[in-house]
């Protein structure tokens, strides 16, 4: 009698070095079919642009801000960082979905609720939105680009990242650990 063994795939995650190594071809062949690094912020300005134009047009058109992206010949969601966003979304939930990691929760510690745990992470995605626009790009496009370009910016933009991260983190810790 044969026993079969169920694989529970939900604490199994891609090796870190193949991911990264893969990662760094998909940063390849962005430069070298695009011209260009990755990036996400643009998605969320073309994003924010579409939605000021659609509800407040002549706001929008009044604006030295906004009206630098509004144009007759190209719509602000025509733009392959919007595509490559709606790809990434679609990834993660493929992935999470094979892996069977897809479930409908909130993870947090036992020490907080669910309730304080999202507004935390919204208040740190208000955050980081802030951030990428002051800094003129998000970690993709300031840090993860321009490193691979061998731009002292990209590198003092991770060194930056990655340094205001575990600052705060000590912090901020009681709300994940």
């Amino acid at each position: 009698m044969t026993t079969s063994k169920i694989i529970d795939r939900s604490k199994k995650y891609a090796n870190p070095y193949l991911s990264g190594f893969l990662l760094g071809m998909v940063l390849l062949a962005t430069f070298y079919i695009t011209g260009r690094g990755l990036g996400a912020s643009g998605a969320i300005k073309s994003t924010v642009v579409t939605a000021v134009v659609t509800f407040a047009e002549s706001h929008a058109a009044n604006s030295d801000y906004y009206s630098k992206f509004i144009s007759d010949d190209s719509h602000p969601m025509n733009n392959w960082l919007v595509f490559e966003i709606i790809g990434v979304l679609a990834g993660a939930f493929l992935s999470g979905a094979i892996a069977g990691r897809l479930k409908l929760k909130v993870e947090h510690s036992p020490k907080i609720t669910s309730r304080t745990r999202l507004i935390m992470a919204g208040f740190g995605g208000i955050l980081f939105g802030i951030g990428s626009q002051l800094g003129r790009g998000c970690t993709s496009g300031a840090a993860l680009s321009g490193m691979a370009s061998m731009s002292l910016a990209g590198f003092i933009a991770m060194l930056t990242i990655f340094g205001g991260a575990y600052f705060f983190a000590y912090f901020f810790r009681k709300f994940w650990i």
